[in-house]
């Protein structure tokens, strides 16, 4: 080995001198056959340590690794200086009953007309129903939680016949869905309905426990070996609310990927365009929610899993800050880049579902000294005039960094349009060392995944995963303890800088993802695909916020010339949920006459 690279110390590097250098993963793109035979030489004890170090060689990762020396200690988990609070913020308890903390989050958004959403037509332009548009129906006696169930089940038990397979959920059970749906019913029949979410539909990602139902992780086997006796923390604070769960919905299987592409059960498929993919992990959630079947759903989000589907399928996801959320009953509840986040077709629908779901663990109380959380007083004209003090940050070269600038001209747009109507700021930052994030992320994900699942795979169970999730676990199996200790290292020095950078700006603004949905190439049905450079693409924008643990939320902006919708991300300070809640929903007010009602979509609530 020659001489070790040696990094200056993170407060010493001058970003005058730091250059933007275009991220491209060097791998092969494989799907049929070729992936198969390719997967069983990875994981032949010779020859696949070969592959396998030619492929690390090739992509930086032994030279970041190995042969470089970081100054910074480690850091084995997200920490944060104590934070400022956020202006014109209602403060909610994390300690209280969640129907009470959405009767605050309620009490937040401002007015909106039932009367006029409801009439047929009236609308300019497609317009999903919110929450709000629920619970007006119910209480209204226009229709009943068991009247719109009849509606969902059918839809999917049509979806189940599709060829080849595509399921939206993996664990669905109508008689079950017909039971809650009965007593959601009968308590708005007696005048007393529990919250604004009672009657509300919503899936549950299948990482995620959700009693009775099994919890597979989208594998064929994870259920034989962890049993489901109640429900995660998430859940059962979302069913204390009313909340009517549809089902467990599909996912890339373990979360190990960015497509949704699943040999086990079938892919989901892009509701806006039958032939993409929606963006994984939690494709079903997305899938679910942009088709209207579901008011919102939960997903997990490691590496963009809420993010990336939400802005493919064009719809609204929220990344909390690490630790906000308890990930108790979760597949992933042991790692350091992962949370629970909701997925909805509207800022105001994600805000309510984050209010129930918010609260750290006592674990994370302790370690992480979480800011109280709030949320943003949509109502007051104070709202508008703290929109324009906001900053947004803005790094134009990685902005750019897109595969179609369709994608960053769109953003772009749309920013300029806040900027004209609001009066916030939009100031040029610079974020080094890029290279060094996307390989602390892999190697913390990887090695916490491999060790979450070293018991099964030393119990065969390995060999019953999908081709793409054992090539993950090839790549993650080679990773050392010392590897994962230098990625820590480098978490430390990249939270300096950018805790520098929110020293200038209050939120860091980029697309959500560098393409639109990718094409499904019908060879990958069968056993899966390897295709990096697409997972580069759309990882392009998310690491920072699960490495460093920020939160970020993707918002709809509009579409490319093929109809495929684009996302903004706004990734906010630690613990500043509050902030781009409120920036998403002004974002979302600017974009609302220009949506489009996806190509396969149900209305279940007003079904004339």
């Amino acid at each position: 080995m020659g001489k070790k690279r040696v990094m200056v110390p993170a407060d010493e590097v001058d970003l005058s001198t730091v250059k933007y250098q275009p991220q491209a993963v060097k791998a092969p793109h494989l799907t049929g056959w070729g992936f198969k035979l390719f997967v069983h030489l990875l994981e032949a004890p010779v020859i696949g340590s070969l592959i396998m170090s030619n492929l690390k060689k090739e992509n930086k990762m032994n030279e970041i690794l190995r042969e470089t020396e970081i100054p910074e200690p480690p850091m084995f988990k997200p920490e944060y200086p104590p934070q400022e609070p956020e202006p014109g913020v209602v403060a909610v308890d994390e300690d209280g009953k969640p129907e009470d903390r959405v009767e605050i989050a309620l009490s937040c958004l401002p007015h909106h007309d039932f009367a006029s959403s409801w009439k047929e037509g009236s609308a300019p332009s497609f317009r999903y129903w919110k929450i709000r548009d629920y619970a007006h129906a119910y209480r209204s006696q226009l229709v009943t939680p068991s009247m719109v169930a009849e509606r969902i089940i059918l839809a999917i038990e049509e979806f189940k016949k599709t060829k080849p397979t595509a399921p939206l959920l993996i664990s669905f059970d109508k008689e079950e869905i017909r039971k809650q749906a009965t007593t959601s019913t009968q308590r708005f029949e007696e005048g007393n309905p529990i919250s604004i979410l009672d009657g509300i539909f919503m899936a549950i990602k299948d990482d995620i426990d959700c009693y009775p139902h099994p919890t597979k992780g989208a594998t064929t086997w994870k259920h034989e070996v962890r049993l489901v006796e109640k429900d995660a923390v998430s859940v059962s604070r979302l069913r204390s609310c009313g909340v009517i769960f549809v089902g467990k919905a599909n996912m890339h299987e373990l979360g190990m990927g960015t497509t949704g592409n699943n040999p086990n059960y079938g892919t989901t498929r892009n509701p806006h365009g039958t032939d993409r993919y929606t963006g994984g992990s939690s494709s079903g959630p997305a899938a679910i929610v942009a088709s209207g079947l579901c008011s919102a759903a939960l997903g997990t989000d490691g590496g963009g899993s809420v993010r990336i589907p939400s802005s493919l399928c064009g719809v609204v996801g929220l990344k909390t800050t690490y630790g906000r959320t308890d990930m108790g009953g979760s597949i992933c509840d042991s790692g350091t880049v992962e949370i629970i986040g909701p997925i909805a077709s509207s800022v105001e629908d994600v805000m309510l579902v984050y209010s129930v779901i918010l609260g750290s663990s006592p674990a994370n109380r302790i370690s992480l000294k979480p800011s109280p959380p709030c949320l943003p007083n949509l109502t007051s004209y104070e709202s508008t005039n703290i929109l324009g003090s906001l900053r947004l940050g803005k790094y134009t070269a990685w902005f750019n960094d897109v595969q179609s600038t369709e994608v960053s001209d769109k953003c772009e747009d749309i920013l300029n349009l806040l900027l004209k109507t609001h009066g916030c700021e939009m100031v040029e930052i610079v974020v080094p060392e890029f290279e060094e994030m996307r390989i602390a992320h892999l190697v913390s994900i990887g090695s916490e995944t491999q060790s979450s699942l070293s018991a099964d795979i030393e119990d065969g169970k390995g060999v019953r995963l999908a081709y793409d999730t054992r090539t993950s676990l090839a790549l993650f199996q080679s990773f050392s303890a010392a590897d994962y200790v230098t990625a820590q290292c480098l978490r430390r020095r990249l939270m300096y800088h950018h805790m520098e950078i929110f020293k200038k700006v209050d939120v860091i603004v980029t697309p959500t993802t560098g393409m639109t949905a990718p094409k499904i190439p019908p060879s990958a049905l069968k056993y899966g695909e390897t295709n990096m450079q697409v997972t580069g693409d759309l990882m392009r924008f998310i690491l920072a916020a699960n490495l460093l643990g920020f939160p970020a939320i993707t918002v709809p902006v509009g579409y490319d010339k093929e109809g495929l919708p684009i996302g903004l991300q706004i990734m906010g300070r630690p613990w500043a949920e509050a902030t781009i809640l409120r920036l998403a929903a002004a974002v979302e007010e600017l974009c609302a006459k220009s949506k489009k009602q996806p190509a396969s979509f149900f209305d279940v609530l007003n079904a004339n």
